[in-house]
C-alpha cells in the first residue's frame, strides 16, 4: 500500500517507518528540516517529498500536524477529494494545554467540513508516539492493547482498522466522526498519564466488558470479555 506521511515529526516520523517494515510504500512530507526528511526515506526504503507529493497516488494519507499548522496543511493539499486520511490531530492551543473545540463539536469534525470530499477517519490520537515501538515489537503476542478509530465512511475505516494492526494494536471501533468531541478529550488523559504520571510514556490500554451471565460470588467468578 502507497501511504503519504504528512506531518513527519514523532508521530507521522514513527508510524512511517515501522508501516515501511510491515511492507508499505511511504512518502513523508512536511517536516522543518529536508535532512530529516531524507533520513526517514532512507530509513524507510521510502521517498521525501511536498504534501503534494505525498498526497497525489497515496491510498492513504496519515495527517500529524500541530493544530497551529492545519489552515498551511491544507492549502497545500488541496481538495483531498476521494483520498483516504487518517487524522491523528488534536486540536490544542499552541502551549498544548487546551482543547480550542468542543464538546458540540471537534478537531475531527472541522476538518471533514473544511475537506468534505476526503474520507475521514481518526486514529492514533489516543497513543503517545513512544509506545509504537515497543507495540510493533511484541505484534505477535496477545491480547493486543486496543487503539480506538472512527469515522463515517466504512471502507476508510476497514483501511484504518488494517493500518492499525499492521502497528501491532487491536483496532477498536468508536463510532462515527461526532464521536472525536469525547475522544479528543480522552487524549489529553493519556497524554496526562503518558507524560505527566510516573512510569514513562509507554503507555497502551485495553477495555473490557462484563458478559452477560451474572456473577458467580460463591466462586469467585465474574464472566469478562474483550471487545473485537
Amino acid at each position: 500500500m502507497k501511504i503519504g506521511i504528512v506531518g513527519s515529526g514523532l508521530m507521522g516520523g514513527n508510524l512511517g517507518l515501522l508501516w515501511a517494515r510491515a511492507g508499505h510504500d511511504v512518502t513523508f512530507s512536511y517536516s522543518r528540516s529536508a535532512a530529516k526528511l531524507e533520513r526517514l526515506a532512507r530509513e524507510a526504503g521510502g521517498r521525501a517529498g511536498t504534501i503534494a507529493e505525498a498526497v497525489g497516488d497515496a491510498d492513504a494519507v496519515l495527517l500529524a500536524v500541530h493544530w497551529s499548522r492545519i489552515d498551511d496543511v491544507l492549502e497545500q493539499a488541496g481538495d483531498l477529494a476521494g483520498r483516504i486520511i487518517l487524522n491523528c490531530c488534536v486540536p490544542l492551543d499552541i502551549q498544548d494545554r487546551n482543547l480550542v473545540l468542543g464538546v458540540s463539536t471537534s478537531g475531527a469534525e472541522e476538518l471533514a467540513r473544511r475537506r468534505p470530499l476526503a474520507r475521514w477517519v481518526s486514529t492514533f490520537d489516543t497513543s503517545p508516539s513512544e509506545a509504537f515501538a515497543d507495540v510493533f515489537a511484541h505484534r505477535s503476542e496477545e491480547p493486543r492493547p486496543h487503539l480506538l478509530y472512527y469515522g463515517d465512511d466504512q471502507g476508510a475505516k476497514e483501511m484504518a482498522a488494517g493500518l492499525i494492526r499492521d502497528i501491532g494494536y487491536e483496532p477498536l471501533d468508536a463510532g462515527p466522526l461526532r464521536t472525536a468531541r469525547f475522544v479528543e478529550p480522552f487524549a489529553m488523559v493519556t497524554a496526562e498519564l503518558a507524560y505527566a504520571q510516573p512510569g514513562g510514556p509507554k503507555l497502551t490500554y485495553r477495555f473490557s466488558k462484563f458478559r452477560d451471565a451474572p456473577a458467580d460470588f460463591s466462586t469467585g467468578k465474574v464472566g469478562e470479555v474483550a471487545f473485537g
